[in-house]
């Protein structure tokens, strides 16, 4: 089933935002991702199969600030 996962990431760094979507997109299932908010915060994540919990603690492993916001069936 597809999913719509919410990752709020706490960075100012472009660089550290581009090593997160990078690490997002590798994801096994993943089939898009976008980065939202004013600030660019919030990483919204659309796959088929994805673990939220396991591409957060990917993600986390990157950057250091990730926590999962929204986890939503499509």
């Amino acid at each position: 089933m597809k999913k719509k996962i919410v990752i709020n990431i706490q960075t100012n760094c472009d660089k550290c935002r581009t090593y997160a979507m990078k690490t997002a997109a590798e994801t096994s299932g993943v089939i898009s991702v976008e980065l939202q908010g004013e600030n660019k915060n919030k990483m919204m994540v659309i796959g088929d199969g994805v673990d939220a919990a396991a591409l957060t603690k990917s993600i986390r492993k990157k950057i250091e600030n990730a926590s999962l916001e929204i986890v939503q069936q499509l």
